[in-house]
């Protein structure tokens, strides 16, 4: 779900269990055994999660990362944001939405946008980037199947077959010259940067 990351099977010294390493602009993230989280490189890209450390220490079920933040999802459906604050690492602002109820976190290379219970979708992060969705509000209340993204933008796929697209215009973010042919009957998306 992460945009610029790349995962991979590693292993951490002193354990032949697998975990799971992300990486973000000279960051890593490391997703451990018991789904704890630990991280290391430039402090200002996410390198440093001292901040909250304890709340990564176990029950972290998946990463994802901007290009210079991260976003852990909790078992529980919580997330927990660190890195810089103008790419998602402060989600302070929709704190409330994000206790939990969370299904899935995505990323662009500015923002986040997580799918919850419910169908609706929360974002934060650039507001260029797709972290706000004001504009489109209502259409993201529910409902909401998959979410794609593109480098700023991002797309949600609903259940009745519509798309909705929020985030810069030049990454997607404006799907008005598709016309009608996004407000019903889609069954898939494709991304590209």
């Amino acid at each position: 779900h992460s945009f610029m990351s790349a995962s991979m099977s590693c292993t951490m010294h002193g354990s032949s269990k697998p975990t799971w390493l992300i990486s973000s602009h000279g960051v890593f993230a490391c997703l451990a055994q018991y789904g704890s989280v630990r991280t290391w490189g430039p402090s200002d890209l996410g390198g440093d999660s001292s901040a909250v450390y304890a709340q990564l220490n176990d029950g972290v079920r998946e990463v994802s990362a901007t290009d210079g933040a991260f976003a852990a999802l909790k078992v529980g459906g919580a997330v927990i944001t660190w890195g810089d604050p103008c790419r998602g690492g402060d989600s302070s602002e929709v704190a409330d939405k994000l206790q939990s109820h969370v299904k899935q976190v995505f990323s662009n290379r500015e923002a986040f946008a997580a799918v919850l219970d419910d169908g609706s979708v929360v974002t934060w992060g650039s507001q260029h980037g797709g972290g706000s969705s004001s504009s489109v509000a209502d259409e993201l209340a529910g409902d909401v199947e998959k979410l794609f993204a593109t480098g700023y933008a991002f797309a949600a796929l609903k259940l009745d077959g519509s798309v909705v697209c929020w985030g810069a215009e030049q990454s997607g973010g404006n799907s008005s010259e598709a016309g009608t042919h996004l407000s019903s009957g889609v069954q898939q998306l494709f991304c590209g940067e």
